[in-house]
């Protein structure tokens, strides 16, 4: 779908949308719509149950006194809450709305409203992003499919006045769409197509936007000592990978990075402790961590932050094989430590256990965020509302707060405490990598914790919210790329150098 700017001029074709507050307050171009058509908008509010609630559309086919084939009312909620997400989520569920309704274009009014915050050029801009990743499909496979089931919509237009700081704006927004994207395309795509060596190639892909991209094989992992990642990796046909991503974009080439820790388990059968076959389907996205950590590099390297990062990732596929690692197995870890493998279902631990060594013993990073579809109990504690935060220091775990807040991707954060700690303690080894039911989300994050050398850190556990079963304003039911947008913020807000954009 090709997105422009253009000046406030109702088209004389396709479809037209219009914002309209809580309460049936219609905006300028809705007024002068109603006029042109003899008071059909008002009629229509007033005949259904539309009052301009957040995500309520309302379509008028071919209305009397225009040219337009269609007026669409989207509404946007309370004036004063219009803010970058209002704007998206009003894209959003225009797109949504339109996109296969056999329309091929379709113009967006610009309007503003009494006590809204946002400027109309970043509200059209943050509009576009918002319709932009409404309309992400993944169909590659699909060859049969109905023509009306197909996207129809072809053109969008924004009409604004500030066309070109509109557009601005949104070239901004649309770097970050694309990564966006490129995640989803890695967590839709089916584990026999992304594996280690596959997804390791993906990772590569980014040396054309200025990234620096080393593939680590098992021998040289071998070599580090890394036995845990190792390990679980170590029943299948697939060779395990360690895939580093580095963006030099400060000023200082030596100051320290910024780290992104990502698991990227490509298809998690459970190994030995074997998952009930039912929805065993979906463990094909447990990958999510590392394919988030890979799209925020790209993001950075797109937009040429102003930062140094370093993105770590660890590719394993667990499956069970006369190979496979067993319950009660012993590994030793790059860190020295040595770890009793009570679960071999527990194993994005195992993973990013000695990824997070690696990175901090190589990079000696600012901080380390790893994120990962760590814990079917942060699905228990959250639903699929929030995110799971743990962090061993208070600044770096306000900032990520803060950086959710502000996109849309929200952090709840628990506990991390010596009490949970000893629940990992082993009879024969230095620790074991399950610590028993209760409170597993914490007893998985004091895990990893013994493994980042005080570093600061937090953890990201996304279990709930990597794969979406139902449309949102903003997302089609599927992957979500939860956590680029945040971090990219993160970085934005807190981590570059003064004066960058």
């Amino acid at each position: 779908m090709k997105i422009a700017f253009s000046k406030p001029s109702l088209p004389a074709q396709g479809a037209v949308v219009v914002a309209v507050a809580e309460g049936g307050l219609l905006s300028t171009t809705a007024q002068s719509l109603d006029v042109e058509t003899k008071g059909s908008l008002g009629r229509a509010i007033a005949a259904s149950r539309f009052e301009g609630k957040k995500g309520q559309t309302l379509t008028l086919l071919a209305p009397s006194g225009l040219a337009a084939s269609r007026v669409l009312l989207v509404g946007i909620g309370k004036p004063k809450d219009l803010d970058a997400q209002a704007a998206q989520a009003f894209g959003g569920n225009a797109a949504a709305a339109l996109l296969t309704s056999g329309e091929t274009d379709a113009a967006i009014a610009i309007d503003t409203f009494v006590g809204q915050s946002i400027a109309p050029a970043e509200f059209a801009a943050q509009t576009a992003f918002g319709a932009r990743l409404r309309s992400y499909r993944f169909d590659k496979y699909r060859t049969k499919e109905k023509k009306d089931d197909k996207p129809s919509l072809k053109r969008l237009s924004l009409l604004v006045e500030s066309q070109a700081e509109a557009k601005s704006s949104f070239n901004r927004l649309d770097k970050l769409a694309e990564a966006i994207d490129f995640t989803r395309d890695l967590v839709s795509e089916p584990a026999n197509i992304i594996n280690p060596e596959s997804l390791a190639a993906q990772a590569e892909t980014l040396a054309a936007l200025g990234v620096e991209v080393e593939v680590l094989g098992e021998k040289q992992m071998r070599k580090l000592g890394m036995g845990a990642l190792l390990g679980v990796g170590q029943g299948s046909e697939h060779e395990s990978k360690l895939v580093v991503m580095r963006w030099q974009g400060a000023e200082d080439a030596k100051a320290a990075p910024v780290a992104f820790v990502g698991k990227g388990v490509t298809f998690d059968s459970g190994g030995i402790s074997i998952k009930p076959a039912g929805g065993m389907e979906d463990m094909k996205w447990d990958m999510a961590g590392a394919a988030t950590v890979i799209g925020t590099l790209r993001a950075l390297a797109a937009r040429k932050a102003k930062v140094n990062a370093v993105g770590v990732v660890g590719l394993v596929e667990n499956m069970p094989s006369g190979t496979a690692q067993r319950p009660g197995d012993v590994v030793t870890s790059m860190s020295g430590q040595t770890i009793e493998v009570i679960n071999t279902d527990a194993e994005g631990r195992l993973v990013l256990a000695d990824a997070l060594w690696y990175t901090q013993d190589r990079f000696k990073p600012k901080f380390m965020v790893d994120l990962a579809t760590l814990t079917g109990a942060i699905i228990i504690s959250l639903g699929h509302e929030y995110a799971g935060l743990f962090a061993g220091d208070d600044r770096l775990a306000d900032r990520l707060t803060a950086a959710g807040k502000a996109v849309g991707e929200p952090l709840w954060r628990l506990p991390l405490g010596e009490a949970y700690d000893k629940q990992i303690k082993s009879d024969i080894a230095d620790m074991k990598n399950v610590g028993g039911r209760e409170g597993g989300s914490i007893t998985a994050a004091q895990f990893l914790k013994r493994f980042t050398n005080d570093v600061p850190w937090a953890h990201l556990d996304i279990a709930g919210m990597a794969w979406s079963k139902k449309d949102t304003a903003t997302c089609p039911k599927g992957a979500t790329a939860f956590g680029v947008r945040l971090l990219d913020r993160l970085v934005a807000d807190a981590y570059e150098d003064k004066g960058s954009k």
